[in-house]
């Protein structure tokens, strides 16, 4: 008994001594490169963000149905000038919101939630356009205020851009008919100078040709 207690313990030293820090440096077997990740979100600057939960109303199911829990942004492209909504869940970042924000669209407070606020939009989340009526629900009143105003703020701003758009093209478009219509006054006017001037010249051809005649004949003999 006593000569194996000696060994216990040297085996017992071996291993912690196998398990001590040598101090080597593996190399990794393979070298991971950094990688550049796009959001998509390069072009656009962002004029909201806020946290909130999205729900989506189900039609066949009557009822709400949560899509996620993250931060809603209002994006503004920075040539176009377009606004877009997009949100993405916190942990996931998968979408679960995504659409344009249209001159025809309204956002309201949803009935005895003042937090709460609905919309209707084609939204294009799920990687297809789909018409959802969208609710969405803020920590505070004061978000849920922020949101809506800016909302139709944006909303109100992208009609007048197009009316403006519209105005411009129709303007253009009589322009160009009044171009039209001065160059083909002036082919008339030069038509009727070209055919006065022809009529002209006949009737002056016409005239000459008499005194030629006479002085063409002989003399009359006595």
């Amino acid at each position: 008994m006593a000569s194996s207690e000696p060994e216990r313990r040297e085996e017992e030293e071996n291993v912690a001594g196998e398990d001590e820090d040598t101090g080597a440096q593996v190399a990794p077997i393979v070298k991971l490169e950094e990688v550049a990740v796009t959001t998509g979100e390069e072009d656009e600057d962002a004029i909201l963000d806020l946290k909130a939960k999205l729900y989506r109303f189900d039609k066949d199911g009557s009822q709400w149905k949560e899509r996620g829990v993250g931060t809603v942004k209002l994006l503004k492209h920075k040539v176009s000038g377009k606004v877009r909504l997009v949100m993405r869940q916190s942990k996931t970042l998968k979408i679960c919101a995504n659409h344009l924000i249209l001159p025809t669209m309204s956002v309201q407070e949803h009935a005895g939630n003042d937090k709460t606020c609905v919309w209707h939009a084609t939204d294009f989340a799920d990687g297809e356009l789909k018409n959802e009526l969208l609710c969405i629900r803020f920590a505070s009143v004061e978000n849920c205020k922020t949101f809506m105003e800016k909302f139709q703020e944006i909303a109100e701003s992208q009609g007048t851009k197009e009316e403006n758009k519209d105005a411009a093209a129709a303007a253009g478009l009589l322009e160009k008919l009044s171009v039209g219509d001065a160059k083909t006054d002036e082919k008339a006017e030069k038509t009727e100078e070209e055919v006065s001037v022809t009529v002209k010249e006949k009737e002056t051809v016409s005239e000459a040709k008499p005194e030629a005649e006479k002085k063409e004949l002989p003399p009359s003999s006595a």
